[in-house]
């Protein structure tokens, strides 16, 4: 299984000086599954991809990799 990397997720947070707990929170998860999340040893959810999006104002594609523009159309 080939491990995803997210790549502005870390960003998204330390940009607005959020903890990982703090996130986990808001989405509902633990601290320590966040944290697999960021550093890409475990896929993220499509409900987490989505909270995470609306949270930051981002698109999915943007917490992806897939573009770098990070506004929602």
């Amino acid at each position: 299984m080939d491990i995803v990397r997210y790549p502005h997720i870390r960003d998204l947070r330390e940009d607005k000086d959020l903890t990982q707990l703090q996130i986990a929170d808001v989405l509902g998860i633990t601290q320590s599954s966040y944290a697999r999340y960021e550093i890409g040893q475990r896929d993220i959810p499509t409900t987490i991809l989505i909270k995470l999006a609306d949270y930051y104002g981002v698109s999915v594609d943007y917490l992806l990799g897939r573009t770098n523009k990070k506004a929602m159309r």
